[in-house]
């Protein structure tokens, strides 16, 4: 699996593979692993042309919100599949 990204998005990518399921970590979490803006990571995540292998559903805003979800069905999706998962402290 190696999707066409830029060197950025491909360490956005390995972080986001490193979430463990039901577990999930913020866009600032992950910023501040790659010295990153939040909103440099969001816009990676929203590029995610794989967005059930490379789980871009697992990243959540710093509020413990949802954030945005690039795969089929929005954040709808994103809920059923944290739900799915029994990923815990939604704010939902």
């Amino acid at each position: 699996m190696a999707p066409r990204s830029s060197a950025f998005q491909h360490y956005v990518y390995e972080a986001m593979m490193a979430i463990r399921r039901g577990e999930t970590l913020t866009y600032g979490h992950i910023a501040r692993m790659l010295d990153a803006s939040p909103q440099a990571v969001g816009q990676a995540c929203g590029a995610n042309p794989l967005p059930i292998l490379i789980p871009c559903h697992r990243v959540l805003a710093a509020d413990g919100g949802l954030g945005g979800y690039s795969g089929a069905g929005g954040v709808e999706t994103k809920v059923a599949l944290l739900r799915l998962e029994g990923a815990a402290g939604l704010l939902i």
